[in-house]
């Protein structure tokens, strides 16, 4: 593997002990974040896996490959999106979620480009990507295990640099009205289509989670070619920001995609009307609560996953 120049904050080395709250983007990280303690027994086969890949704060020396799906895998040679760019920032580095395959790297900062370009901003907020080697997260997500998910937040980046408190406490901006019904035309504008357009029409873009409402509004203000739209998925969340899945790369022999979407823009009423159920929108809370679940083990990850733990640092 080529050697990069990896930047690692003293939230790296200091690992931010995250919690079993999801880690959405309205979610805050730390400016202090505290090491995980040692595991006792880090070889048992019981222990859940997200305890062993939460410990590795730098990529696996080895070739680039994205490993298994996107909610049961791992990542191996992962790259990190730098902290600062002309048109992007990372936020909550604390969570160390920054490293993905480099092909997504690439699409990120194409896409922050774009969003300068095509939508005026002066660039994007980039929330979680993955863990330095993928595998399943201590909180938040189920996905973004192999290096070819990333979350943007639908808050434009501002004309300056901001602070390592601003970008663990502050927090992103809801595009959806209080109703649920649809988006607050007071900050989702113009410039929100197109920057999610642009990031659908890159062609190694194979899904994009939106809330419903945002896709909604893609439906009725989409113009000229709208074939991209098929790619715009309403999923629960996302009203925040937008989740991007990039598609297996050329490489990956190991990685298990998805299948391409059917049906079209995915626009119609029929399409939409399950988003809008009232039992949907106002879900009632469950009678108890639900019992945690002690997460993947290592041996149920694919064999691959081992030796990616197992290997050496990438130097930074």
């Amino acid at each position: 593997m080529s050697r990069r120049r990896f930047f690692i904050p003293i939230s790296l080395v200091l690992l931010f002990a995250a919690g079993n709250s999801a880690a959405l983007a309205q979610d805050k990280g730390s400016v202090d974040p505290k090491p995980l303690p040692p595991l006792a027994n880090p070889n048992d086969p019981k222990l859940a896996a997200k305890q062993l890949f939460a410990r590795k704060v730098l990529p696996a020396k080895l070739p680039v490959q994205s490993i298994g799906s996107y909610s049961k895998g791992c990542v191996a040679g992962a790259e990190q999106m730098p902290l600062n760019g002309e048109t992007w920032q990372v936020m909550r580095p604390s969570r160390n979620r920054y490293w993905g395959h480099p092909d997504m790297i690439a699409l990120l900062k194409r896409l922050a480009a774009k969003a300068h370009k095509d939508a005026g901003w002066s660039g994007i907020l980039v929330g979680d990507i993955g863990q330095p080697r993928g595998g399943p997260a201590l909180s938040g997500h189920a996905s973004h295990q192999i290096g070819l998910d990333a979350d943007i937040w639908l808050t434009p980046m501002p004309d300056r640099k901001l602070s390592r408190e601003e970008r663990e406490e502050t927090s992103a901006v809801m595009m959806v009205r209080d109703d649920r019904l649809d988006i607050d035309p007071k900050v989702f504008t113009p410039g929100h289509v197109l920057v999610i357009r642009d990031a659908a029409q890159e062609p190694s873009v194979q899904r994009i989670f939106v809330n419903a409402a945002i896709k909604k509004a893609l439906c009725r203000e989409a113009k000229g070619d709208r074939s991209w739209l098929s790619k715009i998925r309403p999923w629960w969340g996302h009203d925040y920001h937008f989740h991007i899945r990039m598609r297996c790369p050329s490489g990956s022999k190991t990685c298990e995609g998805q299948k391409d979407q059917e049906g079209g823009e995915g626009c119609s009423a029929a399409d939409l009307a399950y988003w809008f159920k009232d039992e949907v929108l106002h879900p009632k809370p469950p009678a108890e609560p639900a019992t945690p679940k002690p997460g993947l083990t290592l041996a149920q990850l694919p064999a691959e996953c081992r030796k990616v733990l197992a290997a050496p640092n990438a130097k930074p």
